[in-house]
């Protein structure tokens, strides 16, 4: 068998993360995207697959209440600050906030022109703003409590303002007369929603009091009121032509039922039951009601369960409903297909908004393509990894599930088994959604599970009890409708602790069990002897997994340590350190070569046994990584921790080999092509190709050959001209190690020159990261100038010394313009203007005081003697040193 290739890197490719907390949210007019409330944030979460596109901090406080322009473009938020910003999606960006209200504002709508904004909020006013200019155009006020919910009128050529408030009564405002035209008073409990029929002359009000009224908006006056004996949080228009009508108005006539009028409406509502029921105005009929969902309340359970819708919306586009639960999950509904014996709703997705602290995963069969998570509640979510969307929900434990395994029987069945803090192992199989079999008998929390591996007909649990139970279920029928009671097999009392984990080795020989109590156990199956005890680690141990290939024991701990033992004897082989808190959970990879390990301090690393490296460390999650799952078809990797996020990793280490070629390759490419342009003396090609490259040393002999050419500036200054900011920010990174070097400052301080030359002050600031640089090139910049300054300087000893041995004559001014008056006449002999300089000499009106004094007094001919006599000194004296 060939070796397996050594995994080197893994890649984080997608991530469950909390997109929702509770509160307001609103759905684009195209249903591709939501802007969702997240504590103090706004999550714009793509609808197909849950991911999060963008992320807003508000810095309002807590986000109380959202709207969406009718194009989408702008987001409308407002929170616990009582600022109101509009948001440019766009740009992501904020683009005007203005205060308003003297409390929180509650409810937000925008007007299908676009061009007005409503609001309402705790101080009982209502308030229409002008989106473009941010003022106040309407100021309502009427209302004795707090105003829950707002909207306009559909139709824009209708002026008029809905406001329900929880003094149960609906306010209707128009907006042309600025004033309250009406006042609906039939509720006896807050309003917590309103809609407008499609013909847009029936308003519906559904509040608390359980009921829903009919409103004529001719005269304002109440149609009808029906019952719905629930508490309503929601209430939506079934559209005529939509697939909800068109299905519910097929399903009606092949029922026998009465056609229905034009002025029928149906209506569905949404509340504290937790199911969606369809009303019709005719008769206040309830045409369809849900039997039941899974946040579906029963009147068994508490009154304060957090279950049940707390707001419902139909989405655009005719894409069905959606339904919104009290723990923050998104059920998107629409129409059965087949409609032979009843009409019903089908759960096509959901999305959830909040995992809660994930505690353990297991990915549910080898394709890779479902995981069964177990978080903070009493059921398992299993989540299609394709949309990451949750595909169901197994609901049984009546307590929060702890662990989890997963399985494919003998007959081909994919298995589920779960352990809670309710004392019992439920047996789940994933086609039908149900519970086949039930273990009972544990006297404290289940907190470790495992299948058998080979024979897959039992399964093993462990408990804060201390005993571990061999479970059978072998001979189950396929056609369960009540999970069946299991019996144990086998029990013992194993350790002095609580037990954390468990696992079966791969010939279903042997069972391994890691405690609180720093020791780990080899059991005999099925007899559950002692084969074996391992001592060593100083904390609880969290984690415990076979070798696939060798028999050995790896095991994680709260001492910071993982350890691989030899069964034979019970000796620790090796000691793995690296993590700085207990490390939760460790897994064999790549046919027992390697291992992945997970812990308390948010990291997930990868290590290679034989050599007892970590390889790469990943930190990725904010907390806990309490979970930790490996597929068997790519050794995919799922991780989730207290953090509520579900990190998903694939293998890379054959795409950056690959993509690591391709680069080398395309490198080589552009090295020759480099060197073309050299030849060629393209240099601003070839300054491009190499900033491309990194090369600095290449580009800087580049700079160096410029710099020697004749027209130097004018040659750097074309080659500076085509760059961009990111490459001249690249250029600027090497002039600053090169200005740092005598011998490479000079070509760094011509670069420099240049560059300073080309770009304007105001584009230099707007390179990212230049302050740093600059921060760089200024000190030794000052230091090149310091030391050539002195170098000037110090010539300035050597003029003087010439100058007091009369070896020079001092320089005068009028010699200076003598000098460039000479050097333009460039077609004289040498002799020629020799005379001429003496001619000149003697006929300038300015000359100096002290030479005239010279040429007038008789020790004239003597200085000129001692200076010729001088420089004839000077002449033999230069002799040896020319030879």
């Amino acid at each position: 068998m060939a070796s397996a290739t050594l995994k080197k890197n893994y890649r984080c490719s997608q991530s469950l993360q909390q997109f929702y907390s509770g509160g307001p949210f609103v759905v684009s007019s195209d249903g591709s995207f939501i802007a969702c409330a997240c504590s103090e944030s706004i999550k714009i979460v793509d609808s197909s697959n849950a991911s999060t596109k963008f992320t807003i901090e508000a810095e309002s406080g807590t986000i109380t209440a959202l709207a969406l322009s009718p194009n989408d473009k702008l987001l409308f938020s407002a929170g616990h600050s009582r600022q109101i910003k509009v948001w440019d999606l766009d740009a992501f960006k904020c683009l005007r906030s203005w205060k308003g209200h003297d409390g929180p504002v509650m409810g937000m709508a925008c007007h299908g022109s676009g061009g007005l904004l409503a609001t309402s909020g705790a101080d009982r006013k209502v308030l229409v703003w002008d989106v473009d200019g941010g003022f106040c155009t309407h100021y309502f006020k009427g209302h004795k409590g707090v105003v829950t919910s707002i909207m306009f009128h559909p139709d824009v050529n209708k002026s008029l303002l809905f406001s329900g408030s929880d003094d149960t009564t609906v306010r209707v405002w128009d907006l042309l007369a600025k004033k309250c035209v009406a006042v609906l008073e039939k509720h006896f409990s807050a309003v917590s929603s309103m809609a407008v029929s499609e013909d847009g002359w029936t308003l519906l009000s559904a509040g608390r009091d359980k009921v829903v009224n009919l409103w004529d908006l001719h005269d304002y006056r109440c149609k009808s009121t029906i019952p719905t004996y629930e508490v309503l949080e929601a209430v939506c228009i079934v559209y005529s032509g939509s697939q909800f009508a068109s299905s519910l108005g097929a399903f009606l006539q092949q029922s026998g039922k009465k056609k229905s009028r034009s002025t029928e409406i149906y209506f569905i509502t949404a509340g504290e039951r937790g199911i969606v029921r369809i009303w019709t105005s005719e008769g206040a009929v309830c045409l369809y009601e849900q039997k039941s969902s899974d946040v579906t309340v029963s009147s068994a359970e508490d009154e304060d369960s957090t279950r049940g819708f707390t707001s419902a919306v139909t989405l655009p586009l005719d894409q069905g409903l959606l339904c919104v639960t009290a723990d923050q999950q998104f059920l998107f509904y629409s129409p059965a297909e087949h409609l032979e014996e009843k009409w019903s709703l089908k759960l096509t997705k959901r999305l959830v908004g909040f995992n809660d602290e994930i505690v353990d995963m297991k990915f549910l069969d080898e394709e890779e393509q479902y995981l069964a998570v177990a978080t903070n509640l009493e059921q398992v979510r299993v989540y299609d990894l394709s949309s990451m969307s949750c595909s169901y929900v197994l609901a049984g434990h009546t307590d929060t599930i702890l662990c989890l395994d997963t399985s494919i029987s003998s007959n081909g069945r994919r298995l589920i088994l779960t352990g809670s803090k309710d004392n019992s192992v439920r047996l789940w199989e994933s086609e039908r959604r149900c519970c086949i079999g039930l273990g009972i008998g544990h006297m404290g929390a289940v907190g470790a599970v495992a299948f058998s591996k080979k024979c897959r007909d039992f399964f093993v649990s462990g408990s804060s009890d201390r005993t571990i139970k061999v479970w059978n279920f072998d001979g189950l029928p396929d056609d369960i409708e009540e999970p069946i009671s299991l019996k144990a097999k086998a029990v013992v009392a194993a350790h002095d602790k609580d037990i954390n984990s468990l696992a079966v080795a791969p010939n279903d020989s042997l069972v391994c069990s890691g405690s609180q109590d720093r020791t780990a156990c080899v059991w005999r199956l099925p007899e559950l002897v002692l084969v074996v005890k391992f001592t060593g680690h100083k904390r609880g141990i969290w984690c415990v997994e076979f070798s696939p290939v060798d028999q050995c024991v790896i095991t994680a701990s709260g001492d910071k340590t993982v350890k691989i033992w030899a069964i034979a004897d019970g000796s620790c082989l090796k000691t793995f350190e690296g993590h700085t808190s207990s490390v939760l959970r460790a897994s064999f990879l790549t046919r027992g070569t390697q291992f992945v390990s997970c812990g308390a301090d948010g990291l997930v690393k990868l290590w290679t046994i034989k050599t007892n490296e970590c390889i790469s460390t990943y930190d990725q999650h904010e907390d806990k990584v309490w979970a930790l799952a490996v597929g068997k078809k790519t050794e995919m990797l799922a991780t989730g921790g207290s953090d509520a996020v579900i990190n998903l990793w694939h293998d890379s280490t054959a795409a950056e080999k690959e993509e690591a070629f391709r680069k080398e390759e395309e490198g080589v490419l552009r090295g020759q092509e480099l060197e073309n342009a050299l030849l060629d003396a393209e240099y601003t090609k070839a300054i491009q190709i190499a900033l491309e490259l990194r090369r600095p040393r290449k580009l800087f002999e580049l700079f160096s050959e410029l710099c020697r050419l004749r027209e130097a500036g004018d040659h750097i200054d074309k080659a500076l001209h085509a760059l961009g900011k990111e490459e001249f920010l690249l250029l600027f990174e090497y002039i600053r190690e090169w200005n740092t070097k005598p011998k490479l400052c000079h070509v760094a301080q011509s670069v420099l020159f240049r560059a300073f030359n080309i770009l304007p002050p105001t584009e230099i600031i707007e390179i990212k990261g230049i302050s740093e640089l600059l921060e760089g090139l200024i000190p030794y910049s000052q230091r090149h100038f310091s030391r050539i300054d002195r170098l000037i300087r110090s010539t300035f000893l050597l003029d003087y010394t010439l100058l007091r041995m009369s070896v020079i004559e001092p320089t005068t001014q009028d010699d200076l313009k003598t000098k460039s008056l000479l050097h333009s006449e460039k077609n004289m002999e040498d002799n020629a203007e020799e005379d001429q300089k003496q001619v000149s000499e003697e006929q300038k009106p300015k000359a100096s005081g002290k030479k005239r004094k010279s040429h007038k007094s008789g020790g004239h001919s003597r200085s000129h003697k001692k200076v010729k006599d001088s420089s004839t000194h000077a002449n033999t004296a230069a002799v040896p040193l020319q030879a």
